[in-house]
């Protein structure tokens, strides 16, 4: 019998432990271990809680979960309270599927001033995240910026500009709605370094934005090049494109107002103590493409600026790191060790992005570890084992299911569930 272990529960985690059960059947046992007492990772933290049907691709990692040759061992952080190495010593190959879960910075005077939150602080904290609960961002001011020209960008911008009304049937939790329904921010600027044409928000994204209740987004066709110059884009960015050029016909009488600035590269953010602006410089293509400063500089007012430019896997000792992800070829980092989704390639494509990834690398164990070979590890039984002796309280898939149980129950109405929003609440659910 093998045994694998699959390091983080996130969607490159799902896809590789049903590609090892599916490689190998009744043959090996796969255990999932991820440093939350629950599972799925940025589907559950990450995608906008007002897009739920993004989020039901959990349904198809519930299946996985409830087979019969997977388990979910959760509220064990590889790194701290067990090592890699250890790890190896207990399971035939050890999978890291640990996401890039840290910002990039900006690398500009000001980004540590108050006010100045990363996008994935600023995601978690309204998607129930434990480690961002009390990010108590600054939302008393009437301006926002957002730097970035992603998706993510967008979602944060929405999430700033949405009445309390239009979460219904979202899951944000509870604090986040209750502050953002007060917030005083009538004006959110989304600042990209490059132009319209080198933008990386998809269409469906940008088009919620002309349907919002109390904002509208506002565009310079100044920033565009001529619409025939549309037709060589690929067919999902010129769709976009198009969307962002209607932006500027229609009607502006709303309350709020998402701003989208183009060739506005951020070099520093400036205030008394505090993020009160944003001194930008406006940009030209290069040669490549890239953004090229003009020396042109102008203020954009901003109480609250997020960052959403990409992000970076954490560091685990004895797993070679460089570049914000581990070090692989085609995945392999090391002989039984393997990466997979964006510890692997960098915080890259979607969420669909990561099955073919995770197939690859199970394919790759398989070959080096065929179906019949015998293995001899403790597995899952030795893993526990050790926890205890350490005194770390693991989970496992009845106690995740008792999590879901309660948090449906007490779900505010018109909402799939309240999240808890604190470790040590899901713990106590449970019983320990």
């Amino acid at each position: 019998m093998r045994q694998f272990a699959v390091v983080g529960s996130g969607p490159a985690g799902f896809y590789t432990a049903e590609a090892l059960e599916k490689a190998y059947g009744d043959q090996a046992r796969v255990d999932i271990i991820d440093r939350y007492p629950v599972p799925y990772g940025l589907i559950r933290f990450g995608v906008a809680p007002d897009h739920q049907s993004l989020k039901a691709v959990s349904k198809r990692y519930d299946k996985v979960a409830e087979s019969a040759g997977v388990d979910f061992i959760g509220n064990v952080c590889v790194g701290r309270d067990v090592s890699v190495v250890e790890l190896l010593d207990l399971y035939d190959a050890v999978v890291l599927a640990t996401g890039a879960p840290h910002d990039r910075k900006l690398g500009i005077p000001g980004e540590d001033l108050p006010g100045v939150v990363g996008s994935a602080e600023f995601v978690g904290w309204y998607n129930g995240h434990p480690d961002f609960a009390d990010l108590d961002p600054p939302l008393n001011g009437a301006h926002a910026a957002v730097v970035g020209a992603g998706n993510v960008a967008l979602d944060c911008a929405r999430i700033l500009s949405k009445t309390r009304a239009e979460f219904e049937g979202s899951d944000i939790v509870a604090h986040a709605v209750d502050a953002l329904d007060a917030s005083a921010i009538r004006a959110v600027t989304i600042l990209g370094r490059r132009g319209p044409h080198q933008i990386a928000m998809t269409p469906k994204e940008l088009g919620e934005l002309a349907h919002l209740e109390a904002a509208v987004p506002v565009v310079d066709l100044g920033d565009f090049p001529p619409v025939e110059a549309d037709g060589a884009l690929e067919p999902g960015l010129r769709k976009s494109v198009s969307l962002l050029r209607g932006f500027a016909d229609l009607e502006s009488n709303k309350a709020k107002r998402i701003v989208l600035d183009f060739f506005a590269k951020p070099v520093r953010i400036e205030g008394d103590g505090r993020a009160e602006r944003i001194i930008v410089e406006r940009t030209v293509l290069d040669e490549h493409g890239g953004a090229r400063g003009t020396g042109e500089t102008y203020a954009t007012p901003a109480n609250l600026v997020v960052t959403a430019i990409g992000y970076s896997t954490s560091p685990i000792a004895d797993v070679p790191f460089e570049g914000g992800k581990f070090v692989n070829e085609r995945g392999r980092i090391s002989e039984r060790l393997f990466a997979v989704g964006w510890a692997r390639r960098g915080p890259s494509g979607t969420i669909g992005t990561n099955r073919p990834d995770g197939y690859e690398v199970a394919e790759r164990i398989a070959a080096e570890m065929p179906t019949g070979s015998s293995g001899e590890r403790r597995g899952a039984e030795g893993l526990k084992r050790l926890l205890a002796e350490r005194g770390v309280m693991a989970t496992d898939y009845d106690d995740w299911r008792k999590i879901e149980e309660t948090e449906t129950a007490r779900a505010r109405p018109g909402s799939p569930r309240e999240k808890f929003v604190r470790a040590e609440h899901w713990l106590e659910t449970i019983g320990r």
